[in-house]
């Protein structure tokens, strides 16, 4: 929740605290063209130039949230409006999806979907990125809805690494297919890994300014979103320890997609 931040973030909302800067971000990295040398001006000119090609997002691109309370283990999770420093009757959201566009020669056609929320059944920041289905069908004599696609799982927290999801043939008879995933866990790997923050404070002392954003990153993405505070907006209520409101899935479901999950 907003644990003892109720002040602030009845200011904030979870539109400005998170997806005009972190989840912006990320898509902008997941999205952005090789750069033409590892340094800081390379890479935030590339993701600078994913930013000014977003098309507009409109109220029908997006889905605001607020969590209610929950009663679990016979204790009651308190909802927003329960918070302390948050009025009755707030219509701030504490839930964001939203559907964006790129429309660029690489990413024209294909949708980002982003999205967080406070009060998640768990703590995960993941990137998934769903692979296209291909073009024709090998395997026949199944039904082509039941191998999902692809997909490449990356996750930032609780523990940094990466699963590559598909579809291979169950051994024997008769011709089935089952899901598995190569992963991959930095942690497992290389040991303890140090924090967000610290990776961040060595940057500022070295000078390094790969992982931040300019003054250009930030204006641009607020003129993306600012549309969206303005006017009156529709804050849909979902339950404490949910995953999101019912109206963020028909958000992808409309489109023929769904929500993927860590593995």
């Amino acid at each position: 929740g907003v644990e003892h931040r109720g002040d602030y973030y009845q200011q904030a909302g979870a539109l400005r605290d998170m997806v005009q800067n972190h989840l912006t971000q990320l898509m902008t990295v997941v999205a952005m063209e090789v750069p033409v040398s590892f340094n800081a001006g390379a890479i935030q000119d590339e993701k600078l130039k994913v930013l000014h090609s977003i098309a507009p997002i409109t109220h029908h691109d997006v889905v605001f949230g607020q969590y209610t309370s929950w009663q679990v283990a016979g204790q009651t999770i308190p909802g927003y409006r329960e918070e302390r420093g948050v009025p009755k009757d707030s219509a701030t959201e504490t839930y964001v999806a939203l559907k964006a566009e790129i429309h660029n020669w690489r990413w024209k056609g294909v949708p980002f979907y982003l999205r967080t929320g406070k009060r998640f059944p768990r703590k995960l920041t993941q990137i998934a990125v769903t692979f296209r289905e291909a073009p024709t069908q090998v395997f026949r004599s199944l039904d082509p809805g039941s191998i999902p696609p692809n997909k490449l799982l990356i996750t930032l927290q609780p523990s940094e690494g990466f699963s590559l999801c598909f579809s291979v043939k169950s051994p024997g008879r008769p011709f089935q297919m089952s899901d598995h995933a190569l992963q991959f866990d930095y942690e497992k790997a290389f040991g303890q890994l140090p924090e967000a923050y610290e990776t961040l404070l060595r940057d500022v002392m070295i000078g390094d300014q790969t992982l931040f954003v300019t003054a250009d990153f930030t204006e641009t993405a607020w003129r993306l979103y600012d549309p969206l505070l303005s006017g009156e907006k529709s804050v849909h209520f979902y339950t404490a320890g949910s995953w999101g409101p019912s109206e963020a899935d028909a958000l992808l479901e409309k489109n023929g997609h769904r929500w993927a999950l860590g593995w």
